[in-house]
């Protein structure tokens, strides 16, 4: 994004409501911004890629797409800016895909944890009305947001971004203090510092960020302010820009409210993860270490070259694991 004119960038990542959607009037509204962009450069920009607009298109991936196609168009020259557009369209895709294909099955399985504590056949992860209904509740979940994001008058640039950013490296978080924890529990004191220092920057801005978020009394910042602004101005028949009419507006409130709750109760359990593991980390440096639930290291079996090209050696060795595997296979797993 920051290879991008700055005119161009607010005019992609503010809301339809604020831009009117067209040149003209997006170029006008930049300029209240104290930024300068004509609706010929904006019509410019788009037709450089083969899109019909870039105006109001929020949400990050077309900021990032662009910005690559400027970077690797001034880098290798010619034509290809709309090639670069579209192939960082389909590399955020597959990657976002991926993603979301990984963190549903980690939301499934501890959906599944969580109620099979109280019914254990839930826990079940080979049952399939187990796992289908899950599935369903996770995807319902993240569908939710995502559906926010992209419909939130405000734009998803400003709503749904904050909560994705501080919640990923809230994750980051309790992964940093499971890191410290091991340290700690293999007798490694003396580098708990590595992931400890990590840990306490991650924690620092996170907790500061979602503090501010849910308690500022700036409603550009505060979600819960921002939900106040809103409700103030809808119960005195009042319209609020950038919504146009009195959906928007409660569609404002109620979406400012669930973000608000739901930043307040990432920052709660990633504090909870981390002032469960101080004990931890305190019996541990006094004892030396602790016993873990890890298992042993059982060195690979599996026969392979150390680099990209294989000495004479390795093509032996890997020739006489081949061999022994086929046999193995043949005698039907029985040596």
């Amino acid at each position: 994004a920051s290879v991008i004119d700055q005119g161009l960038y607010f005019a992609m990542n503010s809301p339809a409501g604020a831009t009117g959607g067209e040149p003209g009037t997006a170029a006008e509204f930049v300029r209240t911004l104290g930024f300068t962009i004509t609706p010929a450069d904006l019509s410019g920009a788009a037709q450089s890629i083969q899109e019909e607009s870039l105006i109001s298109r929020t949400g990050g991936a077309p900021t990032l797409a662009f910005g690559i196609s400027l970077i690797f168009t001034e880098a290798f020259g010619g034509g290809l800016a709309a090639f670069w557009y579209h192939f960082a369209i389909m590399f955020e895709a597959l990657f976002i895909l991926t993603a979301v294909d990984a963190g549903t099955r980690v939301g499934r399985f501890m959906l599944q944890d969580t109620i099979g504590n109280v019914w254990p056949r839930y826990a079940d992860m080979s049952w399939k009305p187990a796992s289908w209904s899950a599935s369903a509740v996770v995807v319902g979940l993240w569908g939710y947001m995502l559906y926010v994001g992209v419909t939130d008058p405000l734009g998803g640039i400003n709503q749904l971004f904050p909560l994705f950013g501080i919640s990923n490296q809230l994750l980051a978080a309790i992964a940093l203090t499971l890191c410290v924890t091991l340290m700690f529990k293999h007798g490694k004191a003396k580098w708990a510092w590595v992931p400890g220092i990590a840990l306490a920057w991650d924690l620092t801005t996170t907790m500061t960020a979602s503090w501010q978020k849910v308690f500022s009394s700036d409603p550009r910042i505060g979600y819960f302010e921002q939900r106040s602004a809103f409700q103030a101005a809808l119960d005195k028949g009042d319209l609020l820009p950038p919504a146009t009419d009195v959906n928007q507006m409660q569609q404002v409130i109620t979406n400012s409210t669930v973000n608000g709750v739901l930043q307040a109760l990432f920052a709660l359990l990633t504090l909870t993860v981390v002032l469960s593991a101080i004990p931890i980390w305190i019996k541990a440096f006094k004892s030396g270490g602790l016993p873990t639930t890890e298992f042993p290291h059982e060195p690979s079996r599996i026969v392979a070259p150390s680099d990209f090209f294989a000495t004479k050696h390795e093509k032996e060795a890997v020739r006489e694991y081949e061999a022994s595997q086929r046999e193995l296979v043949g005698s039907g797993g029985r040596r």
